[in-house]
């Protein structure tokens, strides 16, 4: 992977992005598509889509959603401490202990997430997240409303790490990779050519409600959609395989198979693997795939979709891992995949 890419990758990583409040990473998407994309596309929901070949009927819409878990002020208690609630899935176990930024309305402000001492009783075994805090340091309610207010938005503070220049591990994994590989393959595309339309669209709101998915593929109205997501890796201590299937970094991208995903589309992608010699590995979404897919599906008269998703350690926790191998190979899949496509493909799975 070049170098100015990978970086690209980690300034997309080091940007506060919580489901609602991503018009920040938007913008420098936007920045960095807008020097290979025939055009660029937003909507009302905050989608960013990059677009080649706008003329043409057969259309590609590539979805990786740019936005991450985090955290939702809901209280301000008399002593200046922030209460909270959840935006998407966080696991308050991993929460505990950490420094968060509060994108508060007046300033962006570091804090702590409190725990009682074990000196002190510890926390009790069945915790969530209304027993924990953030401590900003205010002295009252008075000082922390000076900076903060109720609906501001909190995410871990931690920067990515790459690890043996092998995986890169950090916050927000999922989905800012997809975000970044869909702008990869859409770069790729304009210096190799192809014959479609191709819209890589960074997604909103898919840890909440999908909705952007939803307001990109019914404004699109694409011939088909991939979502570009995250899945659940099972190569380290600790996870039932036998549960949970066998999925590990470096040893390629993973199709879905399930009721929602369009046979011929996935097809294609593994005729391009072959011609790649590259290897993919396959998970069950017998039926809801849990990602932007579902959205694009039910939009219009109907979207055949697939979903290719990127293996990932830790899934929403603060130090989400994943391959920069499996990045590059999932890049190299979807471009060879559109790269390859005459238009006049039948999704149809009745036809020939």
């Amino acid at each position: 992977m070049k170098q100015l890419n990978k970086d690209f990758l980690l300034e997309l990583l080091k940007t506060p992005s919580p489901s609602s409040c991503e018009m920040e990473i938007q913008k420098k998407w936007m920045h960095y598509v807008d020097a290979f994309a025939d055009e660029i596309i937003t909507d009302n929901a905050g989608n960013a889509i990059g677009v080649l070949n706008p003329q043409a009927s057969f259309k590609v819409l590539l979805a990786g959603h740019c936005d991450e878990i985090g955290l939702v002020v809901n209280r301000i208690d008399e002593n200046g401490f922030l209460h909270f609630d959840k935006i998407g899935g966080i696991n308050p176990k991993a929460a505990v202990g950490m420094k968060v930024t509060v994108l508060g309305y007046n300033a962006h402000v570091t804090g702590v997430i409190g725990v009682n001492a074990q000196h002190h009783g510890g926390l009790k075994n069945d915790f969530d997240l209304e027993d924990l805090f953030i401590d900003c340091g205010y002295s009252s309610k008075e000082e922390a409303e000076e900076y903060v207010q109720i609906g501001d938005l909190a995410v871990y503070k931690t920067d990515p790490e790459i690890l043996q220049d092998r995986y890169v591990a950090g916050r927000g994994l999922d989905n800012r990779t997809g975000a970044f590989i869909v702008a990869e393959v859409l770069r790729r595309l304009k210096e190799k050519g192809c014959r479609v339309g191709v819209y890589a669209a960074s997604t909103v709101n898919e840890e909440t409600n999908m909705g952007g998915a939803y307001f990109a593929a019914a404004g699109i109205e694409p011939t088909m959609a991939i979502a570009c997501d995250v899945t659940f890796a099972t190569d380290y201590p600790g996870v039932n395989k036998n549960k949970h299937g066998d999925v590990k970094l470096e040893k390629g991208p993973v199709l879905a198979k399930g009721a929602p995903i369009n046979v011929k589309i996935n097809r294609l992608l593994e005729k391009a693997a072959q011609k790649l010699q590259l290897n993919v590995q396959y998970e069950l979404t017998p039926r809801m795939t849990g990602t932007d897919a579902d959205k694009m599906r039910l939009t219009g008269r109907g979207v055949p979709v697939s979903l290719v998703s990127l293996p990932l350690r830790y899934m929403h926790s603060p130090v989400e891992t994943a391959s920069f191998k499996d990045i590059e190979e999932e890049i190299e899949l979807l471009v060879t995949m559109i790269a390859d496509l005459t238009g006049k493909e039948s999704l149809n799975p009745l036809e020939d």
